[in-house]
């Protein structure tokens, strides 16, 4: 009656070895480690590369627990923060000799002490998030409005190309804020101007009015097209911020969207916090526009007239003001590469730009149309622009390859191309929350969090044991087992544990305890009523299930509710919250039972089982202890 088969055992075993296995590198903890990666694209991390942090480490005294060559970045592990912290000021010294044109990253980091046979099997600890790790916590603020304002700067040319290409004349198109205003001279090319911005600009709405002998055209962002260019902001800034974490060297992020425009960004285990800051902080974008040379951008620039229709003012790093056209002809977007260098004529520095197909191509068209005249390389840092350089074009240049050169060392070289070739960003940044915490208080945090699971544990088994005695036991043994299985599938899907993580895995263990309760409960009810210990054992757990799941469904519904309205620490304690409630109905009912059926599902004269006081509903004060005759 109460034997399972091999089969049921086997799946019991299975999951105990695999969860052992993959809930062991969380016992090993974490090494003080040092990373080092490129800057540079045409530099390759090889094993030349590392020899050279080998000999760093050597000549200055140090001795490492482990050097790896991992994919594109080295990893040197060390015993204590001390020897982490002289390793890097070593290994910077010998990577980047000029440390005002680095070429290499050389990071602080925490890494896993899991031995290399673990690592093999893909079994790895679970992310500590930046509560219980240390590190930064960043929000970002998305300027929303300058991201439309850049949309409607773009349609402005591609509405003037789109014209060019029909032959359909205008007075004159610029953007004025986020509409785009065009003038025309009769009605009959307003109407033909109004066909081709419905066909090619399906995304804009167009208004026409009369204005003196003139007739005027706003185009402005249907609003659902504008919804679109925010998300899509949102999420190419998202993408940006990735790939500037990742040539500061950076591991585990957690960069996430909060509400309609914001961004977290948290970096755990980060422990060179300023520099993170720094390069997240600034809003590099890249813009190429011609010069306006007319009389009254001329006069514009001395500040004695007021600035061209159509034009911005903007300064160079020499002070003198430069007013630029507001097409925009070349952007970020198109560049797919940029190194510091020098200026082969000058020596000076400078940044070396490489564009895609389709920017080469604009370039080259731009260029060749324009000789004799001045083309303006702007870049933007938080909503401010300046001109970096202003040259007059020669002859047409091709190949896509671009030099940005004028008044700037060599370390604001290498930024700006770390920034640039990091990804350009669709709308401005700020910081609006900085948050940071030290290694410290986040490995006080994990052992309070561990010494409430601990000692949780405990007094739940205390009592069961007391209470319910070698069935308490068993249902201990199982709390144990349910224990083992949330961390093991939290670190199979590298879940970020957080406080409010550790909170709900102690909070799932007076849950867990529930089943096994009923069923303890159950059992004992069916013995009063007189039924056989084997047959009680049968029916307990059986009757025990249907309450079991309805109990765990309905508290898996207001879990799954908080993963998914939640943010932040909520959705932390809700995955922990939901995946214990799974494995507490595997462990409780099934791996009990199982525990059970093998203590006493072969004892086919079963007289007694060890389950506490039984008390009889027909004897009064009368009490049966722990059998059953």
């Amino acid at each position: 009656m109460n034997r399972y088969p091999v089969w049921k055992y086997a799946i019991i075993l299975i999951a105990l070895i695999v969860g052992g296995l993959y809930a062991l590198p969380n016992v090993f903890g974490e090494a003080p480690a040092v990373q080092v990666s490129v800057i540079k694209s045409s530099i390759k991390l090889d094993d030349s590369a590392l020899v050279r942090v080998e000999e760093a480490l050597k000549t200055a005294g140090l001795t490492a627990d482990a050097i790896t060559l991992e994919g594109v970045s080295i990893k040197a592990r060390f015993a204590d923060t001390d020897a982490q912290l002289k390793a890097k000021d070593a290994i910077q010294k010998a990577l980047n000799p000029d440390a005002a044109d680095p070429s290499f990253v050389v990071a602080l980091n925490l890494l896993s002490r899991s031995p290399a046979w673990l690592t093999a099997l893909h079994a790895s600890p679970m992310y500590l998030g930046l509560d219980l790790r240390g590190g930064v916590h960043f929000m970002l603020q998305v300027d929303m409005q300058a991201a439309l304002t850049k949309k409607a700067e773009s349609l402005a040319g591609d509405i003037r190309s789109g014209f060019r290409e029909k032959n359909v004349r205008h007075g004159g198109i610029a953007r004025n804020g986020q509409t785009i205003e065009i003038r025309f001279r009769d009605a009959a090319t307003v109407e033909a101007a109004k066909r081709v911005i419905q066909d090619q600009f399906p995304d804009l709405i167009t208004v026409e009015s009369a204005d003196g002998t003139e007739f005027k055209m706003v185009a402005s962002i249907k609003p659902v097209s504008a919804r679109t260019v925010q998300d899509q902001a949102l999420k190419q800034n998202i993408t940006t911020l990735h790939n500037r974490i990742n040539e500061l060297g950076v591991a585990e992020p957690v960069i996430q969207q909060q509400g309609l425009d914001r961004i977290v960004v948290q970096l755990p285990g980060v422990q060179d916090t300023a520099k993170a800051k720094d390069i997240l902080g600034r809003t590099a974008t890249l813009e190429i526009r011609m010069v306006d040379e007319g009389a009254e951008a001329r006069s514009a620039e001395t500040g004695s007239g007021p600035v061209p229709f159509g034009s911005e003012r903007f300064l160079e790093r020499n002070g003198q003001a430069v007013i630029v056209k507001k097409q925009v002809i070349l952007t970020g977007e198109n560049l797919t590469d940029a190194q510091p260098g020098f200026d082969s004529q000058t020596q000076e520095a400078a940044v070396h730009l490489t564009l895609d197909a389709k920017g080469a191509r604009i370039f080259r068209d731009v260029t060749r149309e324009s000789i004799g005249k001045r083309m303006a390389i702007l870049l933007f840092e938080k909503g401010k622009g300046e001109v970096v350089t202003a040259p007059v074009i020669r002859s047409e240049i091709g190949g896509g390859r671009v030099q940005i050169s004028g008044r700037m060392t060599t370390m604001e070289a290498a930024d700006t191309a770390l920034l640039l070739r990091a990804g350009s960003l669709a709308a401005p940044m700020e910081i609006i929350e900085e948050r940071t915490i030290g290694p410290s208080l986040g490995a006080e945090n994990i052992a309070k969090g561990f010494n409430s699971v601990t000692w949780g544990f405990v007094a739940v088994s205390i009592f069961m044991c007391a209470y319910y005695m070698l069935f308490g036991a068993i249902s201990s043994v199982s709390l144990a087992f349910n224990l083992l299985l949330l961390v093991a599938v939290l670190s199979m899907l590298q879940a970020t544990l957080t406080l409010p993580g550790m909170a709900a895995m102690a909070l799932v263990l007076g849950m867990a305890i529930d089943a096994n309760v009923l069923i303890n409960e159950r059992v004992r009810e069916e013995l009063r009523n007189g039924a056989s210990p084997q047959a009680a054992i049968h029916a307990g757990y059986d009757r025990a299930w249907a309450t079991i799941i309805d109990s765990n469904v309905t508290t898996l519904i207001a879990g799954l509710a908080l993963l998914a309205f939640g943010s932040g620490p909520v959705r932390g304690f809700a995955v922990v919250h939901c995946l214990g409630i799974l494995t507490s109905m595997f462990s409780g009912v099934f791996f009990s039972r199982g525990v059970v059926n093998l203590w006493y599902g072969r004892q086919k004269k079963l007289k007694s089982v060890s389950i506490g006081t039984v008390w009889r509903p027909d004897s009064g004060n009368q009490v049966t202890t722990n059998s059953r005759e």
